[in-house]
């Protein structure tokens, strides 16, 4: 496929997630290492990176982590170095399509199939692989590009939705 019409989803590579944060994951920096590969590499191929940015809904009241104005809820800084053009779609929900611009922006691009990655693998980057709104694209999720709290539960959440989409060693 051609690579302009192929776009990568870099999901929530915010602060809290990393050591010092609220909720920091197993694997975190490592899997940071390897996303920022993946943008370079995608880059080089000029192909789209879109950020996505999780800010927990203040009108529930405060979240465990990713509140609004927190440092916690800000894009990890190498990303933002690793990305300093993509487009940031913010989200409120484990489906990044749900009351977002993604689809929009996504639309706009002329973008044809989805390359996942980020953080955590069986909530955010599950459930935007398996959105309906990604239906009518090709999906694939990069697992050395995704992590969550344990290895056991991220070799879970890939075993699970390997049976509906590639996993891709690369791209």
């Amino acid at each position: 496929m051609n690579p302009k019409e192929q776009a990568l989803l870099v999901i929530d590579v915010q602060n809290d997630y990393f050591d010092g944060g609220k909720f920091p994951l197993w694997n975190s920096e490592a899997t940071l290492v390897k996303i920022e590969a993946a943008i370079a590499q995608a880059q080089a191929r000029e192909m789209p990176v879109i950020l996505i940015q999780h800010i927990a809904d203040a009108s529930k009241g405060p979240a465990p982590f990713f509140n609004a104005d927190s440092e916690g809820v800000a894009l990890h800084p190498r990303l933002l170095a690793a990305a300093p053009n993509a487009p940031i779609v913010i989200k409120q929900h484990a489906d990044s399509f749900v009351g977002t611009t993604l689809a929009a922006t996504l639309q706009a691009l002329g973008v044809k199939e989805l390359l996942v990655c980020g953080m955590m693998t069986q909530n955010c980057v599950v459930f935007t692989a398996i959105s309906p709104q990604a239906q009518g694209y090709e999906v694939s999720i990069l697992p050395e590009c995704c992590t969550t709290v344990s290895e056991m539960l991220h070799r879970i959440a890939l075993a699970g939705v390997a049976t509906r989409m590639t996993l891709a060693a690369g791209f």
